[in-house]
């Protein structure tokens, strides 16, 4: 948090990561309670496949939003191997091997 005229301030950045993350555990909490509702595992496994796509969502956009709040403190090339990270790590998730 900074601190200006004397009152707390959140930067917007950390605030729209945040709030996406909260989201997100919202959504994964809902589906827990889903699948203890239907109480069936072919029900259980299709919630969970549909989780499948907000992971990797929530952690691009949440990097893109911290990506801009740094681009003006960071030179291209880090911001390339901050890309190229998180590249590889959707490719290491979604890879068969």
């Amino acid at each position: 948090m900074k601190r200006g005229n004397n009152l707390w301030l959140i930067e917007k950045y950390v605030l729209s990561m945040a709030a996406l993350r909260l989201i997100s555990g919202m959504i994964e909490i809902s589906a827990a309670i889903l699948m203890l509702k239907y109480n069936q595992v072919e029900k259980a496994l299709v919630i969970n496949s549909s989780l499948a796509i907000v992971g990797p969502v929530v952690l691009i956009t949440t990097t893109a939003i911290g990506v801009i709040g740094i681009s003006n403190k960071i030179s291209f090339a880090k911001m390339l191997w901050i890309l190229a990270g998180v590249g590889c790590i959707l490719y290491g998730i979604k890879s068969n091997g």
